[in-house]
């Protein structure tokens, strides 16, 4: 299988060692990404907003990457993501930013560096 190279640039200074994207186990279908946030961020139940990841990634021509919610946030706070998947093309290059909602009964605190 042909190997295929992405770029991927923090898009501000972060305060701390923000974690690029990765594959967490060996298995992994997908990688990680983190919350890059100045403050705690409180989602009250049904209110939905964009999670800025702090990263933009650069995708060879006929490419694309997919946003998909984690299931065990889902399970436990009742967060997921709106337009799931999500698509990143190969021609944008701004920073990556999730459209979480909470579909939980209770307001989900999302903490810097929390996986999103």
């Amino acid at each position: 299988m042909e190997e295929v190279q992405i770029q991927v640039i923090r898009v501000r200074q972060s305060r701390d060692s923000l974690p690029f994207p990765a594959y967490m186990t060996e298995g992994s279908a997908g990688m990680d990404l983190a919350a890059d946030l100045e403050a705690d961020m409180v989602l009250a139940p049904l209110e939905r907003t964009l999670i800025p990841t702090g990263i933009a990634i650069a995708l060879p021509l006929g490419f694309e990457a997919q946003i998909r919610p984690r299931s065990g946030l889902a399970l436990k706070k009742g967060i997921t993501l709106l337009n799931s998947p999500g698509t990143i093309d190969s021609d944008y290059r701004g920073e990556v930013q999730l459209i979480a909602i909470n579909l939980g009964k209770e307001p989900a605190v999302i903490r810097h560096t929390d996986k999103a």
